[in-house]
């Protein structure tokens, strides 16, 4: 069972909890984190979502998850990036580059608030080393016009769509 903490529209911790996969109480929000991992030839670490997956199931997507309960936003970074592809990043090469919030996503009250973390790094990705390995089928590097391409065919994760503009090119 995985939890959450609580937040205010304000992001003011509530010091409650909630379980995952549960209706979030109304008002309430919580917090996730997306990777842009770049390599030195400024390709992104890419992952494409399990077939069996609940939501967007064959989705690409950057590395991401909740925060949970406890944990602080880099600290859920490090970790998810661990647990979906499989690579150690160093801290010290991370930077928060933007918080946004999305508001009533859907009929399940999505209140959340997303961090978004970009962080250098220039080894290999490897689902072998991957801590849920069951959640993502394959991850590689992908240059800009990949993943402009992914966009444009309707095969990259929505939510991502901060990082693109008007025109589909990566910001």
């Amino acid at each position: 069972m995985e939890l959450w903490d609580l937040y205010t529209k304000d992001r003011e911790p509530t010091g409650k909890t909630h379980v995952r996969g549960n209706l979030l109480p109304a008002g309430m929000y919580h917090i996730l984190v997306h990777l842009w991992i770049r390599n030195n030839k400024g390709e992104y670490i890419i992952s494409h979502r399990a077939e069996d997956r609940g939501s967007y199931p064959g989705y690409w997507e950057c590395p991401g998850g909740s925060v949970q309960a406890g944990e602080d936003s880099p600290h859920a970074a490090l970790r998810e990036a661990l647990e979906e592809v499989g690579v150690q990043l160093d801290p010290a090469k991370g930077k928060l580059a933007f918080s946004r919030t999305r508001t009533d996503y859907g009929p399940r009250h999505l209140n959340e608030f997303t961090d978004v973390w970009l962080f250098e790094f220039d080894g290999e990705p490897s689902l072998a080393k991957a801590l849920t390995p069951e959640e993502v089928s394959e991850v590689r590097w992908m240059t800009r016009e990949e993943i402009e391409k992914l966009w444009a065919e309707g095969k990259f994760l929505p939510t991502a769509n901060y990082f693109f503009d008007e025109r589909g090119k990566l910001l």
